[in-house]
C-alpha cells in the first residue's frame, strides 16, 4: 500500500506523546488517521483508509473494556456488564477522548471534510480513535492496547453505577441542572445526515454554560446522547 504524501502526514510525536505509546512502525499511525475522504481525493495513489483499522479497533476496545469490567466489578451480573460496556463504548465518549488527546488536528481528511469542520466531527473522531487503538494493538500487542484503554476510560470506569444503571441522561441532566444552576436544558437539531430510511441527527444541548452535542437515529437518542456528553463537562466543572 502506498504512503500519503510526506508533507500531508503530520509530525507524530506529539501525538505519541499524548496517547503514551511510541510506535516501532510509524506507518500504523499514519493509517489509523487516514480519513477515507483523504483516499477518495487521491485514488491513484493506492492508499487505504482507516476503516479496516476501526472494524479490528471496536473489537480490541470492546474485549478490553469487558475485561476491566468483569476485573473491578466481580459482582455485576452479565446483563449489567453489557447495559456498563454499552454505557462506555460509544460514539460521545470516543470523540471526547480524542479532543483530550487532541487527535482531530492530526487526522489526513479530504479538503471538502476538511472544511465543513470533519476535524470535530464526533463520528470520524470516535472512527479514528477505533482505528488507533487497533494500530497499537498490531504494533505492540495487546498488552499495549488494554493499557491505553485502561488509561484513557479509567475515570468513567471509577463510575459505574453497580446494579443501578441508568440511561435517562435527559431526566439526570434536568435534575443536576435545576438543583445546581436553577437552569432547564434547552435542545435542539443542528444537523441531519444520511438517507430517509436511516437518518442520523445530531442535537445540542446549553445550559449551565456549558454546550454539548449527541448522535443518535433518532431526535430522542441523539438529545440523550447530548445530555450525557452534557453531564461529563458539568461533572468537570467546578
Amino acid at each position: 500500500m502506498t504512503e500519503p504524501h510526506s508533507e500531508d502526514i503530520p509530525d507524530s510525536k506529539q501525538l505519541e506523546a499524548a496517547l503514551g505509546y511510541h510506535f516501532n512502525d510509524p506507518a500504523l499511525l499514519t493509517g489509523a488517521l487516514c480519513h477515507s475522504s483523504y483516499v477518495n481525493e487521491q485514488p491513484q495513489e493506492n492508499l487505504e483508509s482507516n476503516e479496516r483499522l476501526e472494524f479490528l479497533g471496536d473489537a480490541v476496545l470492546n474485549l478490553a473494556i469487558s475485561h476491566l469490567l468483569m476485573q473491578r466489578y466481580p459482582n455485576l451480573a452479565e446483563g449489567e456488564l453489557s447495559r456498563n460496556r454499552a454505557h462506555l463504548v460509544n460514539e460521545t465518549r470516543l470523540a471526547a477522548i480524542a479532543r483530550e488527546i487532541e487527535l482531530g488536528p492530526h487526522l489526513l481528511l479530504g479538503k471538502g471534510e476538511a472544511l465543513t469542520g470533519g476535524r470535530d466531527k464526533n463520528s470520524i473522531l470516535a472512527d479514528a480513535v477505533e482505528a488507533v487503538i487497533a494500530a497499537i494493538y498490531l504494533d505492540g500487542g495487546f498488552d499495549a492496547a488494554f493499557a491505553f484503554v485502561e488509561s484513557r476510560f479509567s475515570r468513567q470506569l471509577a463510575k459505574v453505577n453497580r446494579g443501578r444503571y441508568e440511561t435517562d441522561y435527559k431526566s439526570q441532566l434536568q435534575e443536576h441542572a435545576q438543583s445546581v444552576y436553577r437552569e432547564i436544558p434547552r435542545y435542539r437539531v443542528v444537523d441531519t445526515s444520511g438517507p430517509d430510511h436511516s437518518k442520523t441527527f445530531r442535537v445540542q444541548v446549553r445550559v449551565a454554560g456549558i454546550t454539548a452535542e449527541g448522535d443518535g437515529k433518532s431526535k430522542k437518542m441523539a438529545e440523550q446522547e447530548a445530555a450525557r456528553a452534557g453531564l461529563e463537562l458539568l461533572d468537570k466543572g467546578p
